[in-house]
């Protein structure tokens, strides 16, 4: 019992580690793809959605109408999530290293947080530069 459970420990661990290490020595788009896809699901609010309600993989982080709104009124509360791609206006105004310093410090260029319902994020650098790779490199 005790060798099957140090097995499936050590196999756990190599997985992951392998992981991470994979990610560290190399590929820093596929790094931020799954961090924007799996772990913050970016698309969901700047993606706009077809008819049925399906997000809408021709214009992948384009920039989207918030399809929720709160109860009560939130000020500074945004209706649109801007488009995340290099050819959207935040990509082109902000640049890549305002990008990634608005991913580490949560503030924008203006030394302001984002407005709701974007939550504020403060990542590694090492997340914040491989989201801004994942980013520069969609059409």
């Amino acid at each position: 019992m005790f060798a099957n459970s140090l097995r499936l420990g050590a196999l756990i661990w190599g997985v992951s580690g392998a992981l991470t290490l994979g990610w560290a020595a190399g590929d820093a788009v596929e790094r931020g793809r799954y961090l924007v896809e799996e772990v913050a699901k970016c698309y969901d609010c700047h993606t706009p959605r077809t008819e049925n309600g399906e997000m809408d993989r021709t214009r992948w982080l384009k920039g989207a109408v918030l399809h929720f709104q709160p109860i009560q009124p939130i000020p500074g509360w945004h209706k649109t999530a801007p488009d995340l791609t290099p050819a959207g206006r935040l990509f082109q105004k902000w640049g890549e290293e305002n990008l990634f310093k608005y991913l580490t410090t949560g503030l924008n260029p203006a030394g302001k947080p984002a407005g709701p319902p974007m939550p504020t994020y403060k990542l590694a650098p090492e997340d914040a530069r491989a989201i801004v790779e994942y980013l520069k490199s969609l059409k």
